[in-house]
């Protein structure tokens, strides 16, 4: 039987995992539609203060997937976001390898307006990578892309989680400055970003380090795989001084957009790439409109249970289980007794009794009790009349 959290939540399947707990398939039965729903373990007040910090930040943006609600029951929390069907980019790279330049641009700046929607709030994600880039499951039609996975996200002007000297991020995916014990700030996003964008365009995983010891002799190169035109914006988006960096994504997606001119073949692609459906339809027990109804149980509110039966009655009320059902129906007439065929033949099944008779015969109790009650009347009258007599 499917888990109901918080009486709202109806947990499906898990869809992911990590480790502070899972991301599951979830029916909402306020919004009536499924939702991704974290859900945590409360183990200490390190945890929930991340919790509160993720389920706190709301960000109304089309490329940004911000949790939208939250709920606690017992030892656990979850909030929930809107459901993204199509994977992560990490996976898509696995997928098909390299993407086209012009698909890469379309992505990334996808990213940067996300990142611009986020650092105006006065946030830095701090865990930009490919993981945490979700997709819609769009086909082969334009990518549409999604920032997720605010969990080590902090105010600029809020105080630090850790100390100093403990860095927070992913490894391989964190600016030199962060690891240097820098406070975090804008230019680390945009850093991280042009990491993704270099994954994107080879496939593999980015050298970050080999990146650093390039930079200090000079711009290096552009990688192979990597055009000219995009590595005119990816270079200083990389460099290892955040002061030699772009400091707005808003202006890392203007000098992209001036790059994407400049490409061969803009907007066509040698292979097409299609985002599929990556979670597929819902368990046993559901279906796209949702959780099929239960069995009755009393323990359970009524509209979660099943539906009348055929034969129309209706279950008991949850708050009074021993109460009679609401619709009066025919009682069942137990089959006859089996004869011998030598001495009787079996009798047809008998139709059911009338609704207003009662069990075993008898007149109907319309009729009863007006013929009890003149008994009773004639009783009384003969009883006053001998009482009465000489």
């Amino acid at each position: 039987m499917a888990e109901i959290f918080a009486g709202r939540y109806v947990l499906a399947d898990p869809i992911g995992r990590g480790g502070a707990g899972a991301v599951w398939r979830a029916w909402d039965r306020r919004r009536r539609r499924y939702v991704a729903a974290k859900v945590l373990h409360r183990r200490d007040a390190h945890t929930l203060l991340r919790f509160v910090r993720e389920q706190a930040l709301r960000i109304d943006h089309p490329h940004v997937l911000a949790p939208r609600s939250w709920a606690a029951d017992d030892e656990q929390v979850l909030f929930t976001m809107d459901l993204a069907r199509g994977g992560s980019v990490e996976r898509l790279v696995g997928d098909y390898g390299p993407l086209p330049p012009a698909y890469v641009c379309v992505l990334l700046d996808q990213l940067l307006a996300g990142l611009g929607a986020v650092h105006a709030e006065g946030v830095v994600h701090r865990d930009v990578k490919p993981a945490n880039l979700l997709l819609e499951a769009t086909g082969t039609g334009p990518p549409h892309l999604w920032l997720s996975d605010f969990g080590i996200a902090a105010h600029r002007d809020e105080p630090r989680l850790t100390e100093p000297d403990h860095v927070v991020g992913t490894p391989g995916w964190i600016a030199p400055e962060q690891l240097l014990g820098a406070e975090p700030d804008v230019p680390a996003d945009l850093y991280a970003a042009g990491l993704v964008a270099i994954h994107l365009l080879t496939g593999g995983r980015p050298d970050a380090q080999g990146l650093v010891s390039a930079y200090a002799r000079g711009v290096p190169p552009a990688p192979r795989d990597v055009p000219a035109p995009l590595w005119g914006v990816l270079g200083p988006l990389l460099h290892p001084d955040p002061q030699h960096r772009f400091r707005t994504a808003t202006a890392v997606r203007k000098a992209l957009a001036e790059a994407a001119r400049l490409l061969p073949g803009t907007g066509t692609y040698e292979e097409p790439i299609e985002v599929f459906d990556q979670l597929g339809p819902p368990p046993p027990g559901f279906t796209e409109q949702g959780p099929l109804p239960r069995p009755f149980d009393p323990e359970v509110p009524y509209e979660e249970s099943a539906p009348p039966s055929a034969h129309g009655t209706t279950p008991p009320s949850a708050s009074l289980p021993h109460a009679a059902p609401t619709t009066t129906v025919a009682r069942p007439v137990p089959p006859p007794p089996a004869h011998p065929p030598a001495l009787a033949p079996v009798a047809p099944h008998p139709e059911p009794a009338a609704p207003e008779r009662r069990r075993g015969g008898g007149p109907p109790a319309r009729v009863a009790v007006p013929v009890l009650l003149l008994a009773l009347l004639c009783f009384a009258v003969g009883f006053w009349a001998l009482t009465q007599a000489p």
